[in-house]
């Protein structure tokens, strides 16, 4: 089934949850959501068992995956293997992203943590 989704009524969807985290679609080879971390926030994520791409929409901070710091700011794509350890830090304004897990967010895992982070 073929669907389209507009960025802004997704983030908008995921504004009004007053959530963090929003998946907003899934099958079982893939998930996307919208991440949403305001200025100075502390990343509380954990490494998930699945390949994952941020598309940073908005805002600037950094994102550390292993001993590496990445820029995050609007247009950047950045890619997060399996199990690695990552978080964004030195959130120096309002970050969105677009988040795509391959395969689903929690699939490789037995138990899938609430609200997906």
């Amino acid at each position: 089934m073929d669907q389209t989704f507009r960025l802004a009524a997704v983030i908008a969807q995921q504004r009004a949850s007053g959530k963090p985290w929003l998946e907003f679609h899934r099958v079982p080879d893939l998930s996307l959501g919208i991440y949403t971390l305001p200025a100075g926030a502390r990343d509380p994520q954990q490494p998930h068992a699945e390949d994952e791409v941020y598309y940073v929409v908005s805002g600037r901070a950094k994102l550390r995956t292993g001993t590496e710091d990445h820029v995050a700011e609007p247009g950047a794509i950045l890619f997060v293997g399996a199990h690695v350890e990552h978080r964004f830090h030195a959130i120096e304004e309002d970050l969105t992203a677009l988040v795509v897990f391959g395969p689903a967010e929690g699939s490789r895992t037995t138990t899938r943590a609430a609200g997906g982070r």
